[in-house]
């Protein structure tokens, strides 16, 4: 899971990251950051002192800074391409709205929709300029791979003209795979952090509440002071608590930012458990058995047998394996078998 920080100059975007990294300077030029941050998971930390594993591994997201934006840059091709491929690659976007007066005329949501709109401008001329190719190269002929993927394309573009984004088409999963490899922008899920100053903190979840009856109804909203936030990132657990309770910080920015993330995203964890590793494995919520095998080893999807099950809840409440098998709460699962947040889950597979 890829984050990228978005957000014009000046809008508190690479204090955001700090905040969100713990990282206080730039690691190679500032414009292409990126941290590697561990989702905190109360049940991976229960079954490690369960099975005492020579290693834990949670679940990641991974954050990067980013190359300011305005409005014209993609359109207009100003940035330069290794940035416009960092946001490609993205699988969702964080755009930082700055909301405070510093000297200079601010509008956030004017911010927020020069972004958004450039994303779908930028969608716009690369579907165009790759139907025109098509054109070109096959007009009239007998092609049906490029006529469907024309068709498809028109379709995405019939609804940029409406002026949505991509992210809100639903498409078959097969026309899902085809438009993948385009990476297109708006079709990546966008969430909104308001920058506020420490003055206007107490007020943050009103001022949310407000761009949030402004912004698209699917933008999730938080508004927080980025600087504050970065501070916070830097100090001891005690000084944090301190902090915290000083400005009225009932939870810091990274814990917030992971939860939308997931949930913006659609993602779940699966477990796996054993003396040598205790692992989450973020997966696609709704996802089969057979595909989340695959998210471990390839070779245990293209082999894959049976799925051992027991849910998180069950192991804890039954005392272990034993516990749930004895309760008939330890269960073989198929292929089809969709995963749910929590499952512990072990794989067998042939040879």
């Amino acid at each position: 899971m890829y984050i990228s920080i978005i957000g014009k100059a000046g809008s508190g975007k690479t204090t955001l990251f700090q905040a969100l990294s713990g990282v206080t300077k730039s690691l190679n030029g500032g414009s292409r950051d990126i941290v590697a941050i561990d989702v905190p998971d109360e049940r991976l930390e229960y079954l490690s002192s369960v099975f005492s594993p020579r290693k834990t591994v949670y679940a990641r997201i991974d954050v990067s800074d980013t190359i300011a934006i305005d409005k014209g840059d993609l359109k207009n091709e100003t940035l330069n391409q290794k940035s416009v491929q960092q946001l490609r690659s993205s699988d969702a976007f964080l755009l930082i709205l700055k909301n405070f007066d510093n000297g200079e005329e601010i509008n956030p949501v004017d911010d927020f929709l020069a972004i958004y709109n450039e994303f779908i401008l930028a969608d716009m001329v690369q579907i165009e300029n790759r139907i025109e190719r098509i054109e070109r190269q096959y007009g009239k002929k007998d092609a049906p791979p490029y006529q469907q993927e024309r068709g498809l394309l028109e379709k995405c573009l019939d609804h940029l003209n409406n002026g949505a984004p991509l992210s809100l088409l639903a498409l078959p999963e097969e026309e899902e795979k085809r438009i993948r490899g385009f990476q297109l922008l708006s079709r990546r899920p966008m969430m909104v952090v308001v920058n506020c100053t420490e003055q206007t903190l107490s007020s943050a979840e009103f001022v949310a509440e407000e761009f949030r009856n402004t912004l698209p109804p699917h933008i999730p909203v938080l508004a927080v002071c980025a600087k504050l936030e970065a501070e916070l990132a830097l100090m001891s657990p005690e000084e944090r608590t301190i902090f915290m309770s000083e400005y009225g910080i009932r939870e810091a920015i990274r814990s917030r930012i992971i939860h939308i993330a997931l949930d913006t995203l659609g993602l779940i964890s699966f477990l796996t458990v054993g003396d040598d590793e205790c692992r989450a494995w973020p997966i696609k919520k709704g996802m089969n058995a057979q595909d989340a095998a695959g998210t471990i080893h390839t070779d245990l999807a293209n082999k894959f047998i049976r799925a051992e099950a027991v849910s998180y809840k069950a192991f804890v409440e039954h005392g272990g394996f034993a516990g749930c098998k004895k309760s008939g709460l330890w269960r073989l699962e198929g292929k089809t078998y969709v995963v749910q947040d929590g499952d512990i889950l072990s794989i067998r597979a042939g040879n």
